[in-house]
């Protein structure tokens, strides 16, 4: 697995990488509060959705373990706990797994047996249940990728239309899917890291993924840290790599994280997701989400119902980096920001798109693999049972 740590926590202590500053510097930004957490996840210094998930529910655990509610009475404390991850909630709306682990952790408080406690020892009960709980939400995360990238490997493995002689396949990746998005190993980048591990990738292609440029920033970093073979290509080089580049590097699948799936299999994932899928199908490569079963919001039927956020024009006109000197050498003490763009220029900018089921090929969980049933629709009541019986029933 991985070295890179995204998150360092203790008990009471929360260190967040400052992803912006990536990949020239490494700089971790102290958490200690939900103010703070909500800042580092809105600002972007922490992003992937099992990321923000894990930051929010341990940002308020190190709340609470360090004083933070001044609730008197169990229910006040519950209330607080509530207000609190409400909060949260609205720092990026889109990322379901954020919402999966709030109504987990409001549940847990909930749950707490106090009846025989008096206020003070009740109190006590519901804040470590809670700060368990959100630990409980980081530990599981890193299992779960581990689980991803091995159903998610053999799959394409078992699947691909192309390998060279030796069985390797070449995939291309979009965003940033890998340890500096989840407690480690990744999701799309976790089936990536497998597949080398096993000696089974060929080559990894990434976008830029403009226009946070999480591919060229955080991405080409992860893979050019293990020294896994991979090549930068902006956005709109996808088409002409399938046209041209197919065949000689047995590219066989674009592989996605996902910000949300929802019940029919429509997929929420960074912006410019769709436009891969689209070119996959023309060109015959598989496409394949990989999503831990939190990314899955039963409860939304179809992607026309996600709330696409949108982000604000500056970062589409504006970008900030190291400044390399006369001699070519990249300075890392000395960062600018320049405009890309004409100032005036009116700007759409939303963060995610959503990929229609009819385009995806597989949807790889910690659970095992969906794929589309003789009706041609995704159907996850197998993978999670007890949550599809709570919402949708038989």
């Amino acid at each position: 697995m991985s070295g890179l740590q995204a998150i360092r926590y203790t008990r009471g202590k929360l260190e967040v990488l400052d992803q912006l500053r990536l990949p020239h510097e490494h700089h971790y930004d102290d958490v200690a509060t939900s103010e703070e957490a909500f800042d580092c996840i809105k600002s972007m210094r922490v992003r992937g959705a099992p990321a923000i998930a894990i930051v929010a529910a341990l940002a308020h655990g190190v709340e609470l373990y360090n004083g933070g509610c001044k609730a008197s009475t169990p229910e006040e404390t519950i209330a607080y706990v509530d207000s609190r991850l409400d909060y949260l909630k609205q720092s990026r709306p889109t990322a379901v797994d954020l919402t999966n682990a709030i109504t987990h952790l409001k549940a847990v408080v909930r749950g707490v047996d106090v009846s025989a406690l008096d206020h003070a020892a009740a109190k006590s009960a519901i804040v470590d249940a809670y700060i368990a709980a959100a630990e409980e939400i980081f530990r599981k995360d890193t299992a779960t990728n581990l689980l991803i990238g091995e159903h998610g490997s053999k799959w394409l493995l078992a699947n691909a239309p192309a390998k060279s002689p030796e069985g390797q396949v070449s995939v291309l990746t979009h965003c940033n899917t890998g340890s500096l998005a989840t407690s480690g190993h990744g999701t799309a980048l976790g089936i990536i890291r497998s597949l080398h591990t096993a000696g089974q990738l060929l080559h990894a292609f990434c976008t830029e993924t403009r226009p946070y440029n999480q591919g060229s920033r955080l991405t080409a970093f992860e893979l050019a840290y293990e020294r896994i073979p991979a090549t930068l290509i902006t956005d709109s080089m996808a088409g002409a790599l399938f046209a041209t580049r197919k065949a000689e590097k047995h590219i066989a699948a674009v592989i996605v994280g996902a910000d949300r799936v929802v019940r029919n299999g429509d997929t929420a994932n960074k912006v410019g997701t769709y436009a891969l899928a689209v070119l996959a199908k023309y060109h015959g490569v598989k496409f394949i989400v990989a999503a831990p079963t939190m990314s899955i919001d039963l409860h939304t039927t179809t992607g026309a119902g996600i709330k696409i956020e949108e982000r604000k024009p500056e970062e589409l006109t504006q970008i900030t980096g190291a400044v390399v000197g006369p001699d070519g050498k990249v300075d890392v003490t000395r960062t600018v920001r320049v405009a890309t763009a004409h100032q005036a220029i009116d700007v759409w900018n939303p963060a995610f798109d959503v990929t229609p089921a009819g385009l995806i090929d597989a949807i790889v969980t910690e659970q095992g693999v969906v794929v589309k049933g003789e009706s041609g629709v995704f159907d996850f009541r197998d993978i999670m049972p007890e949550r599809w019986a709570a919402v949708v029933g038989k």
